[in-house]
């Protein structure tokens, strides 16, 4: 019983539960860069570079060996697929400068408000204020 308890103590702490939302919004955003990678940037470098389509560039280690008669594979082929590794990088290094301009942006939105101007300090007491709180600091001197 106490295991349980405890368990809940942690499952509903506040900083389990950011994680938690910050993993579901970091999976939103991964599927969100890896269409802008997919379907925007890599289809234009495709067109810079004459067409090309970089997942479909592999090293073929052993060639398939198919069946002569009924063309089926009996050994699939073995390949070294560079290109869809360079997609993949490409697509990290998308993901990673937009999180640094996410970043950059929080960094600047926080320096603001460390820029604020601080509120004017309490004013000073007037001269009644300041003979009260002598008598006052005289009677309990008596006491």
């Amino acid at each position: 019983m106490a295991l349980l308890k405890e368990f809940k103590e942690f499952a509903m702490r506040g900083n389990v539960i950011d994680m938690a939302v910050g993993v579901v919004i970091g999976a939103a955003f991964g599927k969100i860069i890896s269409s802008l990678v997919d379907d925007i940037i890599m289809p234009l470098v495709g067109v810079v570079t004459g067409g090309i389509n970089f997942t479909d560039y592999k090293f073929v280690i052993q060639q398939a060996v198919i069946d002569g008669q009924t063309q089926e594979i009996i050994k699939p082929e073995v390949t070294m697929n560079w290109g869809s590794w360079v997609q993949t990088v490409v697509d990290f290094l998308i993901v990673a400068f937009c999180i640094f301009i996410a970043i950059k942006g929080i960094n600047q939105l926080k320096r603001k408000q460390e820029e604020a101007p601080a509120p004017a300090p309490a004013p000073e007491p007037t001269k009644e204020e300041v003979l009260l709180t002598e008598i006052r600091d005289l009677l309990k001197e008596r006491k």
